[in-house]
């Protein structure tokens, strides 16, 4: 039996993560979030880790607020830079631990043409992705580590894009959406799903726990203008969708124009199948009433 740490577990991911905990039976998962355990708060966080002694943990928080982070870098440092290494120093008193860490594309500039590979360099553009480099790093200086950065994740829990898009088709008749920003969507649950199947591969094996850094996010590209269309098409919104560039929707945080993430690596590694952006956005919009 395997002690099984999962922080931000009341973020999207981290909800997706305890829907599939079946996935890994006879293990013991431990779900927190700030409530039960600030990871800014070392002496708390170094207890925590004490009493359970996890052999894995994964760590889905993070301070997301893209716009509000370029007014809340304290914030946002101390969540997603600060609290990584937290969590290293104190997974150094637990020998063997192995860490997963979820990152962003947000570390990238966006100025590709074509997806971004791992060892791409790096050149966050926001304190959001700056903030979320910083994490890496910490969590990379771990021995056992993989970091996954992911893209425009979207569940049926908390705040994102499909979400949002559901709510203003009830209170709007017409909408104007960016069309010059190109990204893969990803499914919480898809990604969730793969974590576990990291996991399962690992406790079976512990040669299978490859550190390093992964990409994961559904297959496909679009622009968000693509995918609010696809989310009226696929829900029959009667609304009306405008395509517009950046410049004409400003916002504090500069997006990447282009953070298409290569899924190679991780694919291979792991023997991981991923689904299309399309079909896992119906799956998701079958469980949202």
């Amino acid at each position: 039996m395997k002690r099984i740490l999962v922080t931000g577990a009341k973020g999207q991911l981290g909800r997706e993560i305890q829907e599939r905990k079946e996935i890994l039976p006879g293990n013991k998962f431990y779900f927190t979030d700030i409530d039960e355990m600030d990871l800014t708060d070392e002496d708390e966080l170094n207890k925590t880790i004490s009493e359970i002694k996890p052999e894995y943990l994964i760590n889905c928080a993070a301070y997301t607020a893209v716009d509000r982070a370029e007014q809340e870098s304290e914030k946002a440092y101390a969540v997603n830079a600060t609290a990584v290494k937290n969590i290293i120093n104190s997974l150094r008193n637990v020998p063997g631990s192995k860490l997963v860490h979820i990152s962003t594309d947000f570390v990238f500039d966006g100025k590709n043409k074509s997806p971004y590979k791992e060892d791409a360099g790096p050149a966050p553009q926001s304190v959001y992705g700056r903030s979320k480099l910083e994490g890496e790093v910490y969590a990379l200086s771990h021995e056992q580590t993989i970091v996954i950065r992911t893209s425009w994740l979207y569940s049926e829990h908390g705040k994102n894009f499909v979400k949002t898009i559901l709510r203003l088709a009830g209170d709007k008749d017409e909408i104007n959406v960016v069309n010059d920003q190109i990204g893969s969507p990803t499914w919480a649950a898809d990604l969730a799903s793969a974590i576990m199947l990291i996991l399962k591969q690992s406790i079976k094996d512990e040669k299978r726990f490859v550190s390093g850094i992964y990409h994961y996010s559904n297959q496909g590209q679009c622009s968000w203008y693509e995918f609010a269309r696809e989310i009226k098409k696929l829900k029959k919104l009667d609304l009306k969708i405008n395509p517009v560039s950046s410049a004409e929707f400003p916002l504090p945080a500069k997006r990447p124009e282009y953070s298409v993430l290569s899924l190679d690596k991780i694919k291979k590694t792991f023997n991981i199948e991923i689904p299309s952006w399309q079909d896992s956005l119906e799956k998701c919009l079958k469980r949202i009433n």
